[in-house]
């Protein structure tokens, strides 16, 4: 008996012993600030935040890869809960619910495919893509239901999920578990960043509309006779709706698939009748803008281009300014559209709806004389876009007659060679040269350079040695005079440091190769300055002290140095030829028509978006592009024929007896929306069929 309990002694000593031992060793330290922040944490591990439970998003937290408002799942009295532990405020954050991408249930398919396994999507995606002939189209099983910890999503009964806005939290759960990414996080900021791919189920109208409005959605919203909400939907992607309805060369109603039966539904005609109402309201519609970023945008040039991507990048949560040569906004659609077309008081309408959205205006402002780019920089705007206009706008507003330098050292090669003819037109030639393009006028170009001190010029040409227009001994003769070719190249970036360009960025477009030329100069062979956004790279003091170190004792700042960069805008990915200045994808005068330079300017400002946060973005390679390849229907079953209303326009609302449209009334209105087929990608519902 004594043994037995000695024995135990002992044994529970030794014990004890070695868990001593293994808790100096194995000990692992817990931060009290993510111990705090997990209790503060409901607990719901829904994966909403990203991490894979409230613990792992309280380490990510005080790690500064997470905010501090990154749970879905609590509210606002958590999220600064948080913030007190942390020692930081809380900002605004854009709510963010998930959207379903599909607009034809299942039930009504001409073509079923009938699943007897497990309910689940991901498994009925498995077999022949499921139970339709649409290889996008949801399969109606509700995975997405199931996984959504919040009861925000149901399935209606067209088969197709249903959100509940004011119950889901954004947290995308239903998003990943998607076999089809049908349903998607979704928030305006999204919506104008995003470029639409083969994996959405885009509409022809859609996709045939430079700017990506969702036609099919506004029509329905004017066949419920809520208006408001189809020009939100306009909005999305618009600022110059009222502008466009007037004007728009309707390439959407081309591809209309009513074409199939009869004749298109009158888009573009709907368009000005809903944006008409707007004007008939005592109160503007203004679209949603992200909270505050407190980024400071400068976009250089007042026309369409310009003021679009301002009024995107405000709608960014951006806070943008304009600078306009002239003294009037507008460029081309000012003064070269006829008035029985485009009246004045239509354009300053919409361009009043873009200032009153917070938009800066800044008229009788010319780059290169009044500011430059690294000046702007220099005062604290955090990116400049350039959108200058081409040829023809400088010959509208009588700007011929000097040479424009948009950025440091930079030169169109038209006004190099005027200013061999023309005194007036003084261009200040470097040592350094770099011409990108050229053409035929390449020797003439290099013939002035030399003779105004240039010693050092190299040729940066997207052709091969091959294409190149001169013979043989043409391209000899100039490499005999010092010009250096470099075949097959584009430039994708320019650099300087503060009012001198320094070098230029190029890459070979077989290969992908970067590599840098020293330059002091650039000539383009274009009409119309490249769409470029420049961004600080570096600011240093030429002190030895850090700047906020220096002190003067007259109180002036230590003197600094700016060096800046001017990146390409995002290419879509056609082929990987596109990248570089002058590609096919570049506008080298003016763009074919006012709504494809709205869309450039969307695209500008996402590329602003992502440059003024450091994000490093690329078009998704499903991109939507002209050689994309879609299925599509050839033939309409039960589709009824219906005549097209025509459009007669009235001089003044107060001519019509309804006094709301210069353009449809109410009642026909209603009526060509009513022919709209409510298309999907390869579906359509069928009006009148039991």
């Amino acid at each position: 008996m004594f043994q037995s309990i000695l024995m135990m002694g002992g044994l529970g000593i030794a014990i004890g012993t070695v868990l001593v031992i293994a808790s100096k060793a194995f000990y692992v330290y817990e931060d009290p600030k993510v111990v705090a922040i997990d209790d503060v944490l409901p607990g719901a591990n829904c994966g909403g935040c990203g991490f894979p439970g409230c613990n792992a998003n309280a380490q990510a937290v005080v790690d500064g890869l997470s905010d501090v408002n990154s749970c879905v799942a609590a509210g606002e009295d958590v999220a600064m809960a948080i913030a007190q532990i942390m020692g930081v405020s809380v900002s605004d954050k854009e709510p963010e619910f998930a959207g379903a991408g599909c607009y034809y249930g299942n039930a009504d398919a001409d073509l079923n495919y009938i699943y007897r396994g497990v309910r689940d999507c991901r498994a009925a995606t498995m077999l022949l893509g499921g139970m339709k002939v649409c290889r996008i189209g949801c399969l109606g099983l509700g995975t997405c239901v199931t996984a959504c910890q919040f009861g925000a999503l149901s399935i209606g009964d067209d088969g197709l999920p249903k959100v509940d806005q004011e119950k889901c939290t954004g947290c995308g759960a239903c998003e990943k578990i998607c076999p089809k990414h049908i349903i998607r996080l979704t928030s305006v900021t999204r919506r104008i960043i995003r470029e639409y791919t083969k994996d959405d189920c885009v509409t022809p109208c859609q996709r045939a509309c430079p700017s990506g409005i969702n036609v099919k959605e506004y029509i329905r919203l004017i066949q419920e006779g809520d208006f408001h909400g189809s020009l939100q939907v306009i909005k999305e992607r618009m600022p110059f709706p009222t502008v466009i309805s007037r004007i728009c060369p309707a390439l959407c109603e081309t591809n209309c698939r009513r074409l199939l039966q009869d004749e298109s539904v009158a888009i573009n005609n709907l368009k000005r009748f809903v944006c008409d109402y707007e004007m008939n309201q005592d109160k503007r519609i203004q679209p949603y803008m992200a909270p505050a970023s407190g980024k400071k945008i400068a976009v250089i040039g007042g026309g369409v281009e310009g003021l679009s991507a301002a009024y995107f990048s405000a709608r960014l949560g951006h806070d943008p300014t304009v600078f306009e040569v002239s003294d009037r906004l507008g460029g081309i659609l000012r003064v070269a559209i006829a008035r029985e077309r485009l009246t004045m008081d239509v354009l300053d309408w919409d361009i009043q709806g873009i200032i009153d959205m917070g938009v800066q205006m800044k008229t009788g402002q010319e780059a290169g004389k009044d500011f430059t780019i690294p000046e702007l920089l220099g005062r604290g705007f955090d990116a400049v876009f350039t959108a200058t206009g081409g040829w023809d706008s400088r010959l509208a507003r009588g700007g011929v007659n000097c040479v424009a330098t948009v950025f440091p050292g930079a030169y169109l090669l038209i006004d190099l060679l005027r200013s061999e003819l023309d005194d007036n037109i003084a261009v200040d030639c470097k040592k350094s040269v770099v011409i990108a393009g050229g053409g035929t006028q390449l020797p003439h170009a290099v013939k002035i350079l030399k003779a105004n001190g240039a010693n050092n010029i190299s040729v940066v040409s997207r052709k091969t040695a091959e294409e190149s227009p001169f013979g043989q001994e043409g391209i000899e003769k100039l490499i005999q005079e010092g010009v250096t070719f470099h075949y097959n190249t584009g430039i994708t970036r320019v650099m300087g440091r503060d009012q001198v360009l320094t070098c230029v960025e190029c890459m070979d477009l077989g290969t992908g190769v970067k590599q840098a030329f020293d330059t002091d100069m650039l000539i383009i062979g274009s009409g119309r300055f490249p769409e470029l956004v420049f961004i600080p790279s570096k600011i240093e003091s030429l002190e030895e002290e850090p700047l906020e170190a220096v002190v003067i004792e007259n109180g002036e700042q230590p003197e600094t140095t700016l060096e800046w960069e001017g990146v390409e805008l995002q290419k879509k990915p056609d082929a990987n030829r596109e990248h570089g200045l002058l590609s096919k994808q570049d506008v080298i005068s003016e763009y074919a028509s006012a709504v494809a330079a709205i869309n450039g300017g969307r695209q500008a400002a996402t590329a602003i978006h992502h440059l003024v946060y450091g994000i490093e973005f690329q078009n998704p390679a499903t991109m939507i592009t002209k050689s994309s390849v879609f299925q599509d229907v050839r033939l309409l079953n039960h589709v009824p024929a219906s005549p097209r209303n025509i459009l007669e326009v009235a001089v003044s609302r107060e001519d019509r007896k309804d006094k709301f449209s210069t353009g449809f009334s109410s009642s026909v209105a209603h009526e060509e929306a009513d022919r709209c087929l409510q298309c999907g990608l390869i579906c359509y519902e069928k009006p009148g069929l039991s």
